[in-house]
């Protein structure tokens, strides 16, 4: 299993550099495609097929369905930047300061879940 940390790699980068290509032709597909769960997904699998336990792979799970609603909270300086008169940069710093903020939301409702 020594190659499996090379294999998840070449397959996150792949994924990444895919959807970056595609977004200057088809910008709308290469949003759809980032907005699958491919990353969950594959990081669910590499994760149970490493260490084989169900049970943190069970919360694993639990804690990417409450962590990709909050996610969304980046997106919403870019969704209101026109409105708020924000460039890109001061949408970027302003999503990414609601991650943070997310962030605790997300631990506050993973324990309260325990």
């Amino acid at each position: 299993m020594a190659t499996l940390p090379i294999l998840k790699v070449f397959i996150a980068a792949a994924v990444i550099a895919f959807a970056s290509w595609l977004s200057q032709k088809k910008p709308e597909l290469a949003g759809f495609i980032v907005a699958l769960p491919l990353v969950s997904i594959l990081a669910l699998l590499f994760s149970y097929l490493e260490f084989k336990n169900n049970e943190a792979t069970v919360t694993f799970a639990k804690s990417i369905l409450i962590g990709v609603p909050i996610s969304y909270l980046f997106f919403i300086p870019f969704f209101f930047s026109e409105r708020l008169h924000l460039g890109f940069w001061g949408a970027f710093l302003s999503g990414l300061v609601l991650l943070v903020i997310g962030f605790f939301i997300h631990q506050a409702v993973m324990l309260w879940l325990r």
